[in-house]
């Protein structure tokens, strides 16, 4: 069977670490499991010392977690390489599937799976809105729960690592670059893993941020942003550094507005699809 490598970064996760870990080692697979800790000051370390010999530690200081998923990569031989962040799970039996796929399908380069939102006590809050890959919707929305997403070593060889200097849509970009590359992407319909969802992650608690690197890279990916990208950003501006509902029809014409002024920031202009949605927001 083929060889597996987990790697997982971490920075200050002593609270959710150990059932990472646990979800990685109960799999029932051989695997090589490296975890890479920013220089944690809380208890991830005690955490992690139960498992010396099964696993291989790191603790030192990094430029964050791209960082340390690629410093993890660089020191695994596995020829399929799982990234699983300290916060999130594997579901039992998913290297098995995930390995069983590859193994029958020799010419696929990435192989990803369904997955869930799980809230701090690994209750389910919803599936993960997961699908059968498209090139072009993957442009419009990130389909790939990132925990559930495996590719072969070489892949990097031909396309290279996550980009260090995103912070917040690492796995996207990263994603796209491997799709625009011409990567073999190949859905799988089980459920790998569960991607856990709460105030205190970057998705949630940086919204705005994170939708302006999106928009960011896109820029620099397609050399342009789509059009609902763009919206998601006005969005987000107005709910979090606004406090403004979106959703509410008073705030159609500052959605409006913003989702224009972030089509000319990024694109340099608006389209005519975009013109006519608009329209269509406002009702003319």
């Amino acid at each position: 069977m083929l060889t597996l490598s987990v790697v997982t970064p971490s920075f200050n996760q002593g609270r959710f670490i150990v059932r990472t870990i646990e979800s990685v080692l109960g799999q029932g697979v051989p695997v090589e499991y490296v975890v890479m800790d920013g220089d944690s000051c809380d208890d991830t370390a005690d955490h992690v010392k139960p498992y010396e010999g099964r696993l291989h530690f790191v603790s030192e200081r990094d430029k964050g977690q791209t960082d340390a998923v690629n410093k993890g990569i660089a020191v695994t031989t596995g020829e399929i390489i799982g990234w699983l962040n300290s916060d999130d799970v594997y579901y039992p039996g998913a290297f098995q599937a995930v390995l069983e796929h590859f193994e029958a399908n020799p010419e696929c380069d990435v192989v990803y799976g369904m997955a869930d939102h799980i809230d701090v006590n690994d209750g389910v809050i919803e599936p993960y809105p997961a699908e059968p890959f498209d090139m072009d919707r993957l442009e419009d929305t990130c389909f790939i729960c990132q925990p559930a997403l495996f590719f072969r070593r070489r892949v990097v060889a031909r396309w290279g690592l996550p980009d260090v200097n995103l912070r917040y849509c690492m796995d996207y970009e990263y994603w796209l670059r491997l799709g625009l590359g011409g990567a073999r992407f190949d859905f799988i319909p089980v459920k790998l893993a569960g991607s856990r969802f709460y105030p205190d992650t970057k998705t949630l608690g940086q919204r705005l941020q994170v939708h302006a690197e999106i928009n960011s890279m896109m820029a620099d990916t397609l050399g342009y942003v789509p059009d609902r990208w763009l919206a998601n950003w006005a969005h987000a501006l107005l709910r979090d550094s606004w406090g403004l509902k979106p959703e509410r029809k008073s705030t159609t014409a500052l959605i409006s507005l913003f989702t224009l002024g972030a089509s000319l920031w990024w694109n340099k202009g608006v389209s005519r699809t975009l013109w006519r949605t608009v329209r269509s927001w406002m009702g003319w």
